[in-house]
């Protein structure tokens, strides 16, 4: 069973039709990329797939349970968690408390609890506090944990908001675009960090990404989006020789 299967999924804004007649089928454990000029309707996908839009029809399944049209607290729970183009830290909070944001879906606690301070508040406190050290520790950021997120640099942000999404505990990891903004050393970096996370948590990871570089060094297949619509799909290499690729994003 595939982890992630989208079938004829589409979406239209009043008379615009964004995205029409997408299918795609990621394994479990795959590195997969979603790639395709500007306003393909890339993002518009990952909306549809974490419940910020609604589809106008198509079908998601997520490990054999259909999320489709659900809320992005169901679809977070249900397993998929995203990262975003724009980092969106909490930046007045500090790195630790970042990621134990991410650690609420698992761990609970009365309101009344957290007010009076009870036992079962400083359990749950404590046990959020280890887990997310450990997180942190396989990013190496354990040494900034009381660190407000937003004085660390920006890859080491950019590490905080996966390990934050990698709190919630996902089946499938989104990434929009984690090598926007960064120089050639952080993108390399990404790269190592990206694959470690794939193999150490067992993940499956799709993401969008305008650095070829990145999408050809790292994901394992590919699907390119025009005009809201899957233009080729296939093996990384075979895909980015493609002749309608290549035209597509030479504009030629």
């Amino acid at each position: 069973m595939a982890m992630l299967e989208v079938k004829n999924l589409g979406i239209s804004f009043g008379g615009l039709r964004a995205v029409d007649g997408f299918n795609i089928k990621i394994e479990k454990g795959q590195l997969y990329g979603l790639i395709g000029p500007n306003g393909a309707g890339k993002t518009t996908i990952f909306n549809m797939l974490t419940g910020v839009y609604k589809p106008t029809d198509g079908l998601i399944e997520l490990d054999g349970q259909n999320v489709t049209g659900k809320k992005t607290i169901e679809i977070n729970k249900a397993g998929i968690a995203r990262t975003f183009q724009n980092i969106r830290l909490f930046k007045e909070l500090t790195v630790l408390d970042n990621v134990k944001v991410g650690l609420h879906n698992h761990h609970k606690y009365s309101t009344l609890a957290g007010i009076l301070r009870l036992p079962s508040y400083h359990k749950v406190e404590k046990e959020m506090n280890a887990e997310a050290m450990e997180l942190l520790e396989v990013f190496g950021l354990e040494g900034e944990v009381d660190q407000l997120a937003s004085n660390l640099p920006y890859g080491k942000q950019r590490k905080l908001e996966i390990a934050r999404a990698l709190a919630t505990e996902p089946k499938l990891l989104l990434l929009d675009e984690p090598a926007a903004g960064m120089n050639p050393n952080e993108t390399i970096e990404l790269m190592e960090t990206i694959r470690f996370v794939r193999d150490k948590f067992d993940m499956t990871v799709l993401l969008i990404e305008h650095d070829m570089k990145l999408v050809s060094g790292i994901c394992e297949e590919l699907t390119v989006l025009n005009f809201g619509q899957v233009l080729a799909q296939g093996k990384t290499s075979d895909v980015l020789n493609n002749p309608e690729v290549i035209k597509a994003y030479l504009g030629e």
